[in-house]
């Protein structure tokens, strides 16, 4: 368990490694779910086709959804998408590089579900077993049934148990076309994809080196900024509904006239301790504000002190500066 627990907690830490795991273990799950899937071919001309193409790329549209739900940056890429601009400019180059990781993630279990039902050929023959060419792999004297009744034979292949038409073409020779044909588009598909990987992920960089870096570096700000905002609101919830409950306690035992207690007699210094923690954020007026103005006007990416010192440009309702800021700084900032 001991061994489990810091895998875990590793891939906590590096969300880049934790996303590729989840991508690693979705892949492996479709391929499991393909095998233990039973697979039946409905064996009509009218339902075949249907059925084959609905196997074939249903369930991948359904991973590639998945893959979006479980990444945690959908909901930041949304996030940045939507919000205002306030003091901070939005990058479209960052936002398309988000995206495109996302997507990249997304499309492996996709295509290791496309992949494998190809290289089996099952759904590939019930699929297309009324477009087997009688001409070639049949008995061409054989005739006198009509086009719908030599549809309803040849969809019969995929159903050896109630396949009647063996006088017309053989159903091994029939099904061994077909799945030569699927495990061609397999291999063919495979090699697509594995060439589509090696240019995105080798080339792409080589081209536009300097941007790469920059988006790359950007995004993961975005993801780290999000990640501390949400401990420093959790540790400062934390402090704030402490010193709360332990007011309450003291209140109650003042009007219980109630002598000093143990607790009591602790609670003003761990008041004052946990107090300091709230950075004068003593009210849920206040909170409400600094958290719609956080949506509203984030912070300048500058950490320039005499801007900080002048004051906080992204919480002018909140907190209150004793000097203007310069007006140098109010024309850069109007600039940006």
């Amino acid at each position: 368990m001991d061994k489990f627990r810091m895998i875990f907690q590793f891939l906590q830490s590096n969300q880049e490694s934790f996303m590729n795991g989840i991508c690693g273990i979705m892949a492996l799950a479709s391929a499991q779910i393909y095998v233990a899937f039973d697979f039946k071919c409905p064996c009509l001309p009218s339902y075949n086709l249907a059925y084959g193409m609905g196997i074939l790329f249903v369930p991948p549209l359904v991973l590639f959804l998945l893959g979006f739900v479980m990444n945690n940056n959908v909901s930041m890429l949304a996030e940045e998408w939507k919000r205002p601009i306030g003091k901070r400019q939005k990058d479209p180059a960052v936002l398309r590089y988000m995206f495109c990781s996302m997507v990249q993630r997304a499309m492996i279990a996709p295509a290791v579900w496309i992949s494998v039902t190809l290289l089996d050929g099952d759904c590939f023959i019930c699929a297309f077993s009324t477009s087997v060419p009688v001409k070639k792999l049949g008995n061409d004297s054989y005739t006198g049934l009509t086009e719908k009744a030599l549809m309803r034979i040849l969809a019969q292949i995929p159903c050896e148990d109630i396949y009647n038409g063996h006088e017309l073409v053989s159903r091994q020779v029939a099904a061994r076309y077909l799945r030569c044909i699927s495990q061609a588009m397999g291999w063919s598909f495979v090699l697509l994809m594995t060439l589509s990987a090696f240019l995105v992920r080798s080339l792409r960089p080589c081209f536009t080196q300097a941007a790469f870096l920059k988006s790359k570096y950007w995004s993961h700000y975005i993801d780290i900024e999000r990640k501390l905002f949400d401990e420093t609101c959790t540790e400062h919830a934390k402090s704030f509904a402490k010193v709360c409950i332990q007011q309450f306690f003291e209140g109650m035992n003042t009007d219980l006239s109630m002598g000093h207690s143990h607790l009591s007699e602790k609670a003003p210094s761990e008041a004052g301790e946990e107090k300091e923690k709230l950075l004068g954020i003593l009210d849920q007026g206040t909170m409400n504000k600094l958290l719609k103005n956080w949506h509203k006007c984030k912070p300048p990416l500058c950490l320039n002190q005499e801007v900080l010192q002048n004051g906080s440009c992204w919480a002018g309702e909140i907190m209150h500066t004793p000097h203007p800021p310069k007006k140098e700084y109010v024309a850069y900032y109007s600039k940006v």
